[in-house]
């Protein structure tokens, strides 16, 4: 039986996958990835919500307010060491996205706040990277749109890889109870992608009480819903792992508690 928290990949098709609050049953995390062949279009409003939209691959051009961003994506691959092009774009807002190649584009959003805010491109250079973890527990990261970033109402957005045969979301950790500044309520959608394209990966939520405990076998292109609990995640042997991360909240703070089980590997010798 397939885990409810898995939402399985569309294989062909314009859209991939779709997670709405409505389909996920719950309040802020809204996700859709699309591709999008050369020399064809896609236009989109984004009504009450606030976007960022991720050239996950290829390139387009975006216009938006009567401007036109040209020649937005230069990766063939998200596994490429490059940073993506995004645009963040608020409430009550139009866009037209013409792919100049193939693309493959992630839309990320939440509910707007009610403030003004401007539409931007958020500029690949910028993006902080890093790496987190060592030995097998090493993994890199990309914020795209990180909590200390205030142009955005609620939306968090970040990319990560995971080396083959390594964890990664680990020590199991998890954002669920609302009480800043140990830890903040944050829902959240991971967006898998294998290399090479047939392999899996494992993804395991789970909660203190086990009132919530799934794993997860994930493939290609598939979604694993966060709505509460720790989330780590596995690649195995000779299989890549890249997801992207979109997290929402009530307050725009990723504070998160490591499992207590778990968090002893944290002072262990390397």
């Amino acid at each position: 039986m397939v885990s409810p928290l898995l939402i399985k990949a569309a294989p062909l098709g314009r859209e991939i996958v779709t997670v709405t609050p409505e389909s996920a049953g719950w309040d802020y995390v809204g996700f859709q990835a699309i591709r999008l062949p050369a020399g064809q279009a896609q236009e989109l409003s984004t009504g009450q919500r606030e976007l960022c939209l991720v050239v996950l691959t290829g390139c387009v051009d975006v216009e938006l307010d009567g401007t036109r961003h040209a020649g937005l994506g230069r990766r063939d691959s998200v596994f490429e060491p490059v940073a993506p092009a995004a645009v963040y774009v608020p409430p009550g807002r139009t866009l037209r996205v013409q792919a100049l190649r193939d693309a493959e584009l992630a839309l990320c959003s939440a509910p707007g706040d009610g403030r003004e805010r401007p539409v931007r491109l958020i500029d690949p250079e910028g993006m902080r990277a890093g790496t987190r973890g060592q030995g097998t527990n090493l993994r890199h990261v990309r914020d795209i749109l990180p909590h200390d970033d205030p142009g955005a109402a609620h939306l968090l957005v970040v990319e990560v890889i995971t080396p083959a045969g390594h964890s990664s979301s680990y020590p199991p950790h998890k954002h669920d109870d609302e009480r800043p500044p140990l830890e903040t309520r944050l829902e959240e959608t991971y967006y898998h992608r294998l290399d090479p394209p047939q392999g899996f990966a494992f993804q395991r939520v789970y909660t203190d009480d086990r009132s919530l405990d799934e794993a997860c076998a994930v493939e290609n292109h598939d979604v694993v819903l966060v709505p509460r609990g720790y989330h780590p995640v596995v690649a195995p042997h000779g299989y890549r792992l890249y997801y992207l991360n979109v997290m929402a909240g009530p307050n725009r703070l990723w504070v998160f508690r490591n499992d207590p089980a778990h968090e002893w590997m944290l002072q262990a010798p390397h």
